[in-house]
């Protein structure tokens, strides 16, 4: 699957995905929880797991920090490691660290960290410094005995292959290696917003880190080639075993579009309601649209952590003062049909971010429901939208470019269809959940072969 017209790094290709002797190989697949919100990365990891799974792959997916969240049915089994209370105990206390194992082991039940993660949420990452380099650290960190833990776990299931959630876990591929004798393989997942928020001394420990770890890991996987050239170049990562395989959607629960939408023409938002995800943004066009006569409203859907409460609020405010309350409705975090519900009822989608996305998940979700998008010219989304010919991308250091960008499907319906059409005929063939197990399962052969042949 190319999403682009350079190919700089190795996009697997749909092999058999068998090994020499027909060996099927057993792979351990980590997620990190995402303390109680949705996010792009447990939602592609569990469809992932869950399409391997329906496939008839032996693969187990295992939860990190906290139980995952997800829109659909949870793929995870078993009991949370590395739990996020433990993890933050080991780091405040050493006499917490002296305890045996058996007397913490209560902390990481699903439903403790599960009422407690609306609390981690708040946490900021310029706080995390000195927990972050030492998770980094692994078994030389503070949290050894959750390592320990989660390595005695895993081994019942004797797995060929582990597939680590993301750079901050880099510092247990050695200990992994060493216990189990088998290939680690990385996906990244957007890091770097976390990482540059770091203070000094901690940013510049945990990049050394990563890059140490970074000899430890047979295969890094990047789901967009942005974030492939940005790891590489950001973190030091080895290109030559830098791997992309896009991030799929079910693109079958996503009914034909049918009509378009009745007035007035609806533009969407999805994600979380943070400033960097751009709802501000997008609420200034609205003004900017209805000042100039075309009959538009936006409709928004996602979390909103209690910390962001405020910046909702600001937004709101700022509408009615300018007339505009009955034109903007926050519809809060929405199940899977509920989305589905809510897609087929706008017109276009927008996730203005300020920041370099990394990902994207909403974006195919939206094309997936025939839902054409407007996004601005940086991170991942030129290469989604040029892959998929599904939307509109502006220059966002033009004060007018996203309401002039809507403005053109507004005036153009027959171009706003078009586009829809053309996106989600390309996500159908190329960005299908069914088409990233593929490819996933193909780099994970490739790298098994590659051991077998050591």
């Amino acid at each position: 699957m190319t999403a682009s017209t350079s190919k700089p790094y190795v996009q697997p290709s749909h092999g058999s995905g068998e090994l020499p002797g027909g060996f099927s190989p057993r792979v351990v697949y980590l997620a990190a929880g995402a303390a109680g919100m949705y996010c792009g990365s447990c939602l592609r990891d569990n469809r992932l797991a869950a399409t391997l799974i329906a496939q008839g792959r032996d693969v187990t997916l295992v939860p990190l920090y906290t139980p995952l969240k997800t829109d659909e049915p949870d793929a995870s089994s078993g009991p949370i490691y590395y739990g996020g209370i433990n993890v933050y105990l080991n780091q405040a206390s050493a006499l917490f660290r002296r305890l045996p194992r058996w007397a913490t082991r209560f902390l990481d039940a699903r439903l403790l960290l599960h009422g407690v993660s609306r609390f981690a949420s708040k946490t900021r990452a310029e706080d995390l410094g000195p927990l972050t380099v030492s998770v980094l650290r692994g078994e030389h960190g503070a949290q050894r005995r959750e390592l320990d833990a989660l390595i005695q776990a895993l081994g019942p299931l004797k797995p060929d292959l582990i597939n680590l959630p993301d750079l901050m876990f880099v510092g247990m591929a050695r200990e992994l290696k060493r216990a189990f004798g088998v290939p680690i393989v990385c996906t990244l997942s957007g890091e770097d917003i976390f990482l540059d928020a770091l203070p000094e001394p901690y940013h510049r420990q945990s990049f050394d880190l990563i890059r140490q770890g970074a000899g430890d890991i047979d295969a890094f996987v990047a789901v967009t080639d942005y974030f492939a050239r940005h790891s590489v170049s950001h973190f030091g990562l080895p290109a030559d075993r830098m791997n992309v395989v896009h991030m799929g959607v079910r693109a079958g629960s996503f009914p034909d579009r049918a009509e378009p939408p009745a007035p007035p023409f609806t533009i969407g938002y999805l994600g979380r309601i943070c400033p960097a995800k751009g709802l501000a943004n997008l609420c200034d066009a609205l003004e900017r649209l209805r000042a100039n006569g075309r009959d538009c409203r936006v409709r928004a859907a996602g979390y909103m952590a209690a910390a962001d409460r405020s910046y909702l609020e600001t937004i709101q405010r700022t509408l009615v003062d300018r007339g505009l309350s009955d034109r903007f409705e926050y519809l809060g975090e929405v199940t899977f049909q509920q989305k589905v519900d809510f897609l087929r009822s706008l017109h276009v989608l927008s996730v203005p971010t300020d920041y370099h996305e990394a990902k994207g998940f909403s974006i195919l979700e939206a094309l997936a429901a025939g839902v054409p998008v407007v996004e601005p010219n940086h991170g991942s989304f030129p290469e989604l939208v040029h892959a998929t010919q599904g939307g509109l991308l502006y220059d966002p250091a033009q004060p007018d470019a996203l309401a002039s960008s809507l403005a053109r499907l507004i005036d153009d319906r027959d171009l706003c269809r078009q586009l829809g059409e053309q996106g989600q005929q390309a996500v159908r063939q190329s960005f299908s959940d069914e088409v990233m197990a593929n490819q996933t399962w193909e780099l994970y052969r490739r790298v098994l072969i590659g051991r077998f042949e050591k």
